[in-house]
C-alpha cells in the first residue's frame, strides 16, 4: 500500500531528491514550494503547489487540501529553508536575521503543528526535519543559519518526546555540504563575506570532512527512505548527519 508523503520546499534540491526517492517506491508524494517556476517544472506524478512556509494562510490551504484529499499523511518532511546572510554578526541586518529564522523555524512550526494533529488522530506517523551539520557545530559568519538549524534540532528533540506516546517518530537529518546550485550560492556568499576565493571556501568544506568530499542530494534522500522504513521503527529523537563526518568547521 502506497504511503502518503508531504514535503515542504520540495520542488527543487534536497526536497525534490526526496520526493523522487519516495515516488520510486510507489508512494504518493505532495510538495509545496515558494518558487512558482520550480513548482511548474516538477516531474509527472508529483503533486505540487505554490505555498510559502512562512505564510500561515497559504500553508493552511495546502495542508488542508492534502488532509481533505488523502485523509492525513504517513511521512511529513519539513524541508523548506534558506541559507540566510553571511558575514560578521555586527554587519548583519535585523531583517535578514528575521527572514532566515522565519523560513527555517516558523515554517517548521506550521508544518509540524499540522503533522502532529493529523498523526495523533492516526496513532502513527513520521516527521522528518531538515537541519544541517550547522545544527551540530558552530560555523563562523553564518550565525542566523546556524541558530535556525540548532533550533530545528531542539524542536526535533522536544517533539519526539511529546509525540512518541502517540506512536509518532520525529527525527532530524543533518546534511553536510551538498553538491548543487544552492551550495554554489553559499560558497559565493561566504567567499564574499570572508574576502577569500570560492575555491578556498570549497576546499575548507571538503577538507573539514573525513571523506574529503561533498555529499549528494540522493545520499540525503537515502537517509530519509531509511528513516521511513521498518528497519528504523525504533529510531526517534535523533539528529542524523549525512556529511562524510565533519571534523572541523573552519
Amino acid at each position: 500500500m502506497s504511503r502518503r508523503i508531504v514535503i515542504t520546499g520540495g520542488a527543487s534540491g534536497l526536497g525534490l531528491a526526496m520526493a523522487r526517492a519516495f515516488m520510486g517506491q510507489g508512494d504518493r508524494v505532495a510538495v509545496c514550494d515558494a518558487d512558482p517556476a520550480a513548482v511548474a517544472a516538477v516531474p509527472d506524478g508529483l503533486r505540487a503547489d505554490v505555498a510559502d512556509v512562512t505564510d500561515e494562510a497559504a500553508m493552511g490551504r495546502f495542508l488542508g487540501q492534502i488532509e481533505a484529499d488523502w485523509g492525513g499523511a504517513d511521512v511529513v518532511i519539513s524541508n523548506a529553508g534558506i541559507g540566510g546572510p553571511a558575514g560578521p554578526l555586527e554587519d548583519l541586518a535585523f531583517d535578514d536575521w528575521q527572514r532566515c529564522l522565519s523560513v527555517n523555524l516558523d515554517g517548521a512550526f506550521l508544518t509540524c503543528r499540522w503533522a502532529a494533529r493529523v498523526m495523533k488522530g492516526q496513532g502513527a506517523g513520521l516527521i522528518l526535519l531538515t537541519s544541517s551539520v550547522s545544527g551540530l557545530f558552530g560555523f563562523p559568519f553564518r550565525t542566523p543559519y546556524v541558530a535556525a538549524k540548532w533550533g530545528i534540532v531542539g524542536l526535533t528533540k522536544a517533539l519526539a518526546s511529546e509525540l512518541g506516546p502517540h506512536g509518532i517518530r520525529v527525527n532530524a537529518i543533518c546534511p553536510g555540504a551538498v553538491e548543487g546550485p544552492r551550495m554554489d550560492r553559499v560558497l559565493a556568499m561566504e567567499a564574499a563575506a570572508r574576502g577569500v576565493t570560492e575555491d578556498a571556501v570549497r576546499a575548507g568544506f571538503t577538507e573539514g570532512a573525513a571523506l574529503r568530499r561533498f555529499v549528494t542530494a540522493d545520499e540525503v534522500a537515502a537517509m530519509a527512505l531509511f528513516l521511513a522504513s521498518p528497519g528504523a521503527a525504533a529510531i526517534s529523537g535523533q539528529a542524523l548527519a549525512v556529511d562524510g563526518h565533519t571534523e572541523r568547521t573552519t
